[in-house]
């Protein structure tokens, strides 16, 4: 299994559209890619003391050809459409990718 990370920044009167964005629109385009392998994604915001919300998504892949199918051959570069980056005030310019060594649920 295959983590894919990403973060983006945006400003609190953005956080919400930005959210609804992400959950409305572009998590449900890509699980429409039907890309074999992607097994889903998870979504993490928090508040910065700078008045700035962070965000964080681990997409989640069978493989590395997976990851590669969703993203191209030069996968380490993040997909952020256009209509997010509206939104944010930064983002990472690339994605960081981890293999899953271990996985214990309580």
């Amino acid at each position: 299994m295959i983590g894919r990370v990403w973060r983006g920044w945006t400003s609190r009167e953005n956080e919400d559209p930005y959210e609804r964005l992400l959950q409305t629109e572009i998590f449900p385009g890509i699980a429409t890619k039907g890309v074999q392998g992607y097994k889903g994604i998870q979504l993490l915001r928090r508040e910065l003391p700078s008045g700035e919300s962070e965000f964080l998504t681990i997409m989640w892949f069978d493989s590395w050809e997976a990851v590669k199918a969703f993203a191209g051959e030069n996968y380490e570069r993040a997909s952020v459409p256009e209509a997010a980056r509206k939104l944010l005030a930064r983002f990472d310019e690339t994605s960081a990718h981890y293999e899953v060594r271990s996985h214990i649920s309580y």
